[in-house]
């Protein structure tokens, strides 16, 4: 199985499943899977059979546990520039499918892995799922929706408690906040995921894109909110604690950061 896989589900071809298949780095995207899912997503757009789309994992211990940061390890600035330039496309791409895209996550839902599941429409999670945006604690900041989608999800008072501290949150804490849209047992996520898919499915194409589009009419404004994002995220990745925080996870320690 390759780190992404597209498949159509055998008894519902209107419905397509992507999946996370990078298990033994909890499925953490690297260049090569955001080239892949960049692609996937601008070829699900435009597909006229697809209805709804899912995004998954292929195991349940996680769901995506954000970007690779094995491989940024010694990135020059304009290296991780350049790679984040392609993260900011494939996470845009996902946002504007005009299909309605379900997050269906179990165990490790974090940073980029979070951001992944925050720019779908719906999100279903396991009991044991386990949401964090930690990125504060490595001397960087949410760089692809975390702090601009995330009080859309929750109110605003506790999605800044998240975003300040960058602690994790438990799959019973995101539903008693509104995050999640269904809490299942593990086993049973994918099948939940399947069941709405096959609901929406069912209903007019055009009406639901129609309605997708409008519920997200503030479009100007997320398109601003994006660019001032971007604009914030790279003042942050010049400081010399995002260097600190990576070489600390690198090196299995507590990170030393400055300010600077």
């Amino acid at each position: 199985m390759s780190q992404v896989q597209l498949t159509i589900h055998e008894d519902n071809q209107q419905i397509a499943i992507i999946t996370l298949n990078r298990p033994e780095m909890r499925h953490a995207f690297n260049t090569e899977v955001a080239e892949r899912l960049l692609a996937l997503f601008k070829e699900l757009h435009n597909s006229d059979e697809v209805r709804v789309v899912i995004i998954t994992s292929s195991t349940d211990d996680a769901f995506c546990s954000g970007a690779d940061l094995k491989e940024r390890k010694g990135m020059t600035d304009e290296e991780w520039k350049q790679q984040h330039k392609l993260f900011e496309e494939m996470f845009e791409a996902l946002a504007e499918l005009k299909q309605p895209t379900i997050a269906a996550v179990n165990g490790f839902v974090l940073a980029g892995g979070f951001e992944l599941a925050l720019n779908c429409d719906c999100i279903i999670a396991g009991k044991g799922a386990t949401f964090g945006l930690p990125e504060v604690t490595r001397g960087i900041m949410p760089g692809c929706g975390g702090a601009r989608l995330l009080p859309k999800r929750v109110p605003i008072h506790i999605a800044k408690e998240w975003l300040f501290t960058g602690r994790m949150i438990s799959a019973d804490e995101a539903f008693q906040a509104g995050l999640l849209n269904k809490l299942v047992e593990q086993e049973d996520v994918l099948i939940e995921a399947i069941k709405l898919a096959q609901q929406i499915a069912k209903n007019g194409p055009l009406g639901v894109q129609g309605v997708k589009r409008i519920a997200d009419a503030n479009t100007l404004q997320a398109d601003q909110a994006r660019m001032f994002e971007i604009q914030v995220y790279n003042e942050v990745i010049k400081s010399e604690d995002r260097f600190e925080g990576i070489l600390a996870f690198n090196e299995k320690r507590q990170p030393q950061f400055r300010g600077n």
